[in-house]
């Protein structure tokens, strides 16, 4: 890939002359602030429709299968851009693809606010999912360009604000918001924040890397759409083939991107420096172990949230209101650990958050395994806010230590596996609740009364949670692999291997650093 030009920032442990913490370049905070910011309205739109599904449906007189698709062409579109974006922030400037990514973004809002047909509505997701998925690579790279290594944690710990706390409460605001106004209100009062967002980015936005004109490589753009689309849309489809309501089988799909994506893969290794998607990241062990409990903490997120609101209305009875403020103080516990997660990353390092996090996300887990008609919402509010402190133990230190270990030229693709690998495995989580909870409710039966159909549900959604109990137990195993000092030192611990491969592929950065 070519070689960046970042402003100057502290290298590893340094500190100014007075011996504290170097502080950021000039402008920097503002910006990384807008970035916050502006990622935090758009991840939001992923979860924000969940909850309007039924008036959705209502009003365009449309089955649950088709419904869906408000989501789905999300998740696909997210799946699809995502792997580019590290093509496109080598090749295009950071305010250039701001000022895009806001703009389609924008431009979906207002669509989306005023679609007179559903297809109307999935394009206007597709269009918002497509600003989306740039937005998240630009924040990850754009922190690690211009942070001190020793800043990193507590600065990705704001990051994970946006990742995790943004989809946990966008059924809560979607809840409160559908009490008393039409889903149209979603999108309104989203646009003129986006807007604002948008006027400021074309201000306060700088460039902080030189493009470079390389070639797109098409063959991988191509494996790649058809790789991880095949593979979301299979997965998605699991739990509606489950009851009988898929357009194809799901194997098709999965078989379809399954094959893509080894294609994608062997590509990749073969380009190299020339990748679409530089697979050499993976090299690197602390990246490659943080990347696989990701994949955990997302499944069990995305999972939970998709199956929490299922129990509280369909066996508990609460309202979509009710519900969206169940599910409130996890986001905001969430959201309140996040930057204190961070600054203890920063003095004691992920070994000693990650474990007690991937602890008590597993808990959480085999807690709500437990979950039935006589649960109050109550013990649903306590389950939840423990499976966040988990996550959010576990995700800032895993973002910053998996990213922090690789070299400066491998940022942006690091930065774009991981929101990639975020995508599928919120997918997958997805899928494998709501196909195990879908083939619980229909083992369970019943006679058809209400009290029926709330145990069968209830025992659904037990069976669901045990999955993910199960595997969040490999998650605290997998959790003692994980190593790092504090403050991110992975990346200037380089091994001379990491030096030379960084050489031959960036002669003119070398040059300039030496």
């Amino acid at each position: 890939m070519p070689e960046t030009h970042p402003l100057p920032q502290a290298e590893g442990p340094a500190t100014d002359r007075t011996g504290s913490t170097p502080n950021l370049p000039p402008g920097a905070g503002r910006l990384i602030a807008l970035l916050v910011g502006s990622a935090f309205v758009v991840i939001l739109n992923e979860t924000i429709m969940s909850v309007a599904l039924p008036r959705l449906m209502e009003e365009f007189s449309i089955e649950a299968t088709t419904a869906q698709w408000i989501t789905t062409a999300f998740l696909l579109t997210m799946a699809v851009v995502i792997p580019v974006t590290g093509y496109l922030m080598s090749r295009f400037t950071l305010r250039a693809l701001f000022t895009v990514a806001m703009s389609v973004f924008t431009a979906g809002t207002l669509l989306a606010a005023l679609a007179p047909t559903f297809l109307v509505l999935v394009l206007a997701r597709v269009l918002q999912a497509s600003g989306t998925a740039i937005m998240m690579p630009l924040l990850i790279t754009t922190v690690l360009n211009v942070v001190p290594a020793e800043r990193r944690g507590r600065m990705m710990g704001t990051i994970s604000i946006v990742i995790s706390v943004a989809p946990a409460i966008g059924p809560t605001i979607s809840g409160v918001v559908l009490q008393q106004l039409s889903w149209r209100w979603m999108f309104w009062i989203v646009l003129p924040i986006a807007a604002l967002a948008l006027t400021l980015g074309r201000v306060w936005v700088r460039d902080l890397t030189t493009p470079v004109r390389v070639p797109l490589d098409a063959p991988s753009v191509v494996l790649s759409a058809l790789g991880f689309a095949g593979f979301i849309y299979g997965l998605s489809s699991i739990g509606e083939s489950a009851a009988g309501e898929a357009l194809l089988p799901p194997w098709i799909p999965l078989s379809i991107g399954a094959v893509a994506l080894v294609a994608f893969v062997w590509r990749q290794l073969r380009l190299r420096e020339r990748a679409l998607l530089d697979l050499r990241a993976f090299s690197s062990r602390p990246f490659s172990v943080a990347v696989g409990l990701v994949v955990v903490a997302m499944m069990s997120l995305f999972g939970t949230l998709i199956l929490l609101p299922i129990l509280l209305q369909g066996t508990l009875g609460l309202t979509t209101l009710q519900t969206g403020l169940v599910l409130l103080p996890g986001g905001a516990v969430m959201g309140l650990m996040a930057p204190l997660v961070g600054r203890a990353f920063d003095r004691v390092g992920p070994r000693p958050l990650v474990g007690p996090g991937a602890v008590l996300t597993s808990v959480a887990l085999w807690w709500m395994s437990t979950f039935g008609v006589g649960t109050t919402a109550g013990t649903v509010v306590a389950a939840h806010v423990t499976l966040s402190m988990g996550i959010a133990l576990m995700f800032t230190p895993l973002l910053t230590s998996a990213l922090g270990s690789l070299p400066q030229h491998l940022y942006s693709h690091g930065s774009a596996i991981v929101s990639t690998v975020q995508q599928v495995a919120g997918a997958a989580g997805t899928a494998l609740f709501i196909t195990v909870m879908t083939r619980g409710v229909a083992a369970a039966g019943g006679d058809g009364s209400p009290s029926a159909a709330a145990g069968a549900t209830a025992s659904g959604v037990q069976d669901a949670m045990l999955w993910g109990a199960v595997i969040s137990t490999v998650a605290v195993l997998l959790s003692l692999a994980v190593r790092g000092g504090p403050g991110g030192t992975h990346d200037t611990q380089r091994s001379d291997a990491d030096v030379v491969a960084s050489r031959d592929d960036h002669p003119v950065e070398v040059a300039q650093a030496g």
